[in-house]
């Protein structure tokens, strides 16, 4: 059976049109204790463009299924899924399976498009129907595995036993333990010959959801609402259209993400996403939650993952991982972007947080002073405290150094404030020696660390006391905008510089390098703005 023989191709939904290049449908969960919230929540996943809904019954109390479901399939108005997951699967039903079985039975004949039925009770089911299925109804025979995502092997293995039970389409979810386990699920999917879904739930399966498009999926799931999931991990409807042009992913996308741990507060793919699709670049750009980067890059070599932006606590990790590196980022000790060469494949380093941070600071300086120095830059000459020895305060000492600042790094560690002192010819002294460092009036302060970025932003790196010795503060963090840092330094009397500034034009260069047209720069504003 191949996917044009079965119902619900896009086609038929008159939805390939040019602004389409895959068939993947997005299927909203519906979940509900009522049949009147279920009606409601029906008309908002049509809003929002859902193709079909899966009517999760196993949610709804007193259910009375030849009432309900007459009611529910009449009256959708999307294509229905009808799925009664018992507990043992990870659903909501603790009663008799026979009952559970009957109800299925009953949604098939009054008109459901396609049911669901688990792979353990499969056989007993397709028995009871004798081969007595309307023509119209599709049943989907799922796996769901909550403990890990199994081998490749494994995976295939589980799709022929689902296969041999006579499905018109396989499904298969596990559980992400780490974001390599979306490879395995992406390689059955991709040389599967029978209609599948392949998921992999969890925060670190996102890529799987987003991606099946590109590897073929027959459908992937969408909440109409944000948090209210049937399965852990679930994007928004709105964010696979809006966020993730999920329509516009096909077999030939080029795949982009910021690589991080934590990373599902990150903007960056709002703005890129956005950017692609404004330049018609055919390209995607994800949150990666990385454990492992050079697992991540081992895993994803193939030359459809291109590039990556890092972030904490992986700014270190990338360089090693690339087969060249950029003479300033080899200067610097650390990458912010990663490219792969299309030629050999050979991924190259970057760094653009110094290019992003620095203009940010003399552009903020500048406004300071009423003027800009000259032909000079407005740093050169100043005491530049960074805090933080990671790659992004690598950074900004690289940057302050070339702009001929006096730099003083202050770390936790001293002996790695000492490394990157003795590396662009500063001073280094510990956070504790910070709280009373004053050898002079106007200094500028940089945080590269993330103490003070969403969740915990009662937290900062140095007193309000301490800060009255600074005539400009900057703060990399850029979620949120304005930190505890910044803040009190705006009430101590200080210029205030915040991460988004440098977020902005980190975003400006690396759109260009990834997509090799000018980045739209106001719709990159614009669009930040929207979500800061």
């Amino acid at each position: 059976m191949t996917r044009s023989t079965l119902p619900l191709a896009a086609s038929d939904l008159h939805i390939m049109d040019g602004t389409r290049r895959n068939s993947t449908l997005i299927c909203a969960p519906v979940v509900a204790d009522s049949v009147d919230q279920m009606l409601v929540q029906m008309g908002k996943a049509k809003e929002v463009g859902a193709d079909l809904v899966e009517l999760r019954v196993d949610f709804l109390k007193n259910f009375s299924p030849r009432q309900d479901l007459s009611v529910l399939i009449k009256q959708s108005p999307l294509p229905t899924l009808v799925t009664y997951r018992p507990a043992w699967e990870g659903g909501q039903y603790k009663g008799d399976d026979k009952q559970r079985q009957d109800a299925l039975r009953v949604a098939m004949d009054l008109g459901a498009d396609f049911i669901d039925v688990e792979l353990k009770v499969a056989d007993e089911f397709y028995n009871s129907i004798q081969g007595r299925k309307p023509e119209k109804v599709k049943i989907i025979v799922s796996s769901h595995n909550y403990e890990k995502t199994p081998s490749a092997e494994e995976i295939g293995d589980l799709v022929a036993r689902i296969q041999a039970t006579g499905a018109d389409i396989v499904k298969i979810a596990t559980t992400g333990l780490d974001i390599t386990d979306s490879a395995r699920v992406f390689q059955v999917l991709a040389h599967s010959q029978v209609p599948m879904i392949g998921l992999v739930m969890g925060e670190k399966g996102l890529i799987s959801r987003v991606l099946s498009a590109k590897y073929g999926a027959f459908l992937t799931f969408g909440t109409i609402e944000a948090g209210v999931v049937s399965a852990p991990g679930q994007p928004t409807v709105r964010d696979l259209l809006d966020l993730y042009n999920f329509r516009l992913i096909g077999a030939d996308t080029k795949v982009h993400g910021v690589i991080g741990n934590p990373i599902g507060h990150s903007k960056i793919p709002h703005l890129y996403n956005a950017a692609f699709r404004s330049i018609n670049f055919n390209g995607i750009y994800l949150p990666l939650l990385v454990d492992n980067v050079a697992n991540f890059i081992d895993t994803y070599n193939s030359p459809d993952f291109v590039g990556y932006s890092y972030t904490i606590p992986h700014d270190d990790a990338g360089i090693k991982c690339c087969d060249e590196i950029d003479p300033n980022a080899k200067e610097i000790g650390a990458i912010s972007c990663m490219i792969r060469n299309p030629a050999d494949g050979k991924l190259k380093g970057y760094n653009m947080d110094y290019l992003g941070a620095i203009a940010a600071i003399e552009e903020g300086l500048q406004a300071l002073n009423g003027s800009s120095n000259g032909s000079g830059s407005p740093l050169a000459g100043k005491l530049f405290v960074v805090i933080g020895a990671g790659g992004a305060g690598k950074a900004l000492a690289y940057g302050g150094k070339q702009k001929g600042a006096r730099v003083v790094v202050a770390n936790r560690t001293y002996d790695k404030a000492k490394a990157l002192a003795n590396k662009v010819g500063g001073e280094a002294i510990t956070l504790a020696e910070l709280e009373n460092f004053h050898p002079e009036e106007g200094m500028v302060l940089a945080n590269t660390t993330p103490v003070g970025m969403k969740p915990r932003i009662d937290q900062t790196p140095l007193s309000k006391n301490a800060l009255k010795n600074y005539s400009l503060v900057f703060d990399a963090i850029h979620t949120p905008k304005w930190t505890r840092l910044l803040q009190e330094a705006q009430e101590s009397g200080a210029a205030v510089v915040s991460g988004t500034e440098m977020f902005l034009n980190q975003a400006f260069v690396q759109v260009e390098k990834f997509s090799g047209s000018p980045a739209p720069k106001q719709l990159i504003r614009d669009v930040l703005a929207r979500n800061a």
